[in-house]
């Protein structure tokens, strides 16, 4: 009898500000997946799906084959709701009731803060443990959202120690006897809530591990752009997520100099390129030049892709872990909170640092690097910093 001899699924998210084009890239990556013999996933998890629209094919709630390898998804709230909430929701709206909440406020409680967003990591969390796919494309929601959705499972289970004030076996046993008495299911949504946090809290484990899982930051060579990728970038460090590149797109090339209307806009995207390198530094940059037209269809997603990666034979292949380190961490020491990034080659007498409101700004020399801060930080203050071994700590104490 054959066994199954395929490691663990990869998993690629790609997140940025809206309108960035996480689809475009995303779905050209998955492209080059499948087209590289990997059967490949690509889902999306914006509320605002552009998906169908980028492979050009009406997507439905459930996977499809829309090339060899190539499996796409547009998930819909409702139809995962429907498909793994059903009973939970009544345990909710009975649990409510129960303390004396009006039928119409329990209805508006028993949507679960994160209900949307947890049911994508139910279907990831199915993909997975089946090892249905050899590579999972994630078409994320913008940064907040995707946020939101990787710290889920804390969330949920904060929410949900206070929404319970009474042990479990209670809500089993009192179930049970109710569904004896009205056929109403109580103790089957206990028991579907229970795994339903234990399916979150694995998947939470799955996308924190750096040898299944990465984050590519999307972005445009635009200030507010960056900016917003900046505080993801620092955000998801913070949480132990693994961001592995940088794909800047929609590069305007330099032949545009010769049109005086986008001569301006071209110097201010080198300008902004530099940035990018230099605030994100040591990860790898990935860049797309600009394709002139709105990208739909496989043949344009290919191109983005060849621009991405390279020809399929002797490319990139885009599954690569491109970086696995943490170029910078933040731990607490007692009262104090201690920030440590990377600056190799740096001496003391070369660089600068200065705190401007919720971003650290490190100068060395002509060069300068930004990062922002845990907005919790506003409450104290940078009282050291030391560099050593090509470390700079900084340390934050609490404001008097």
């Amino acid at each position: 009898m054959p066994t199954d001899t395929r490691t663990d699924t990869r998993i690629i998210l790609f997140t940025g500000k809206g309108g960035v084009g996480k689809t475009t890239t995303a779905a050209a990556t998955a492209l080059r997946c499948a087209e590289m013999g990997k059967k490949t996933l690509v889902i999306s998890t914006d509320p605002a799906h552009s998906l169908g629209d980028a492979v050009d094919r009406e997507l439905s709630p459930e996977p499809q084959e829309i090339a060899p390898n190539l499996y796409a998804q547009e998930l819909d709230v409702y139809y995962s709701m429907k498909k793994y909430w059903g009973n939970v929701r009544i345990l909710l709206l009975q649990v409510f009731q129960w303390q004396g909440v009006s039928n119409m406020v329990a209805e508006e409680l028993a949507a679960l803060p994160g209900m949307e967003e947890a049911s994508a990591f139910l279907w990831l969390d199915n993909y997975v443990q089946a090892k249905e796919y050899d590579v999972i494309i994630i078409d994320s929601a913008p940064t907040g959202e995707t946020l939101t959705l990787l710290t889920l499972p804390q969330t949920v289970q904060w929410w949900m120690t206070r929404a319970f004030p009474f042990q479990k076996t209670a809500v089993q046993t009192v179930g049970a006897m109710v569904r004896g008495l009205t056929g109403i299911p109580l103790d089957k949504g206990f028991m579907e809530l229970d795994e339903l946090f234990s399916k979150l809290q694995r998947m939470q484990k799955t996308m924190t591990n750096p040898d299944v899982a990465s984050i590519r930051l999307v972005m445009n060579p635009e200030r507010m752009v960056i900016q917003e990728a900046r505080r993801a970038y620092t955000y998801l460090q913070m949480y132990g997520f693994n961001v592995d590149g940088v794909v800047v797109n929609r590069i305007m090339p330099e032949s545009g100099k010769k049109d005086s209307f986008f001569k301006s806009y071209i110097e201010s995207q080198k300008k902004y390129l530099v940035e990018i390198e230099e605030s994100f530094a040591p990860l790898p940059n990935f860049r797309v030049q600009h394709a002139g037209q709105e990208v739909f269809g496989l043949d344009l997603l290919r191109s983005i892709a060849e621009n991405l990666y390279g020809e399929v034979e002797g490319g990139t292949d885009p599954t690569t872990f491109f970086f696995k380190e943490k170029p910078f961490e933040l731990v607490q020491d007692d009262k104090n909170y201690i920030l440590k990034t990377k600056l190799p080659f740096a001496e003391e007498s070369d660089f600068e640092v200065r705190r401007l409101s919720d971003e650290i700004i490190i100068q060395l020399g002509n060069r300068r690097k930004n990062i922002f801060l845990p907005r919790f930080l506003a409450y104290y203050t940078l009282t050291s910093k030391v560099l050593s071994g090509g470390w700079l700590t900084l340390t934050f104490s609490p404001n008097a």
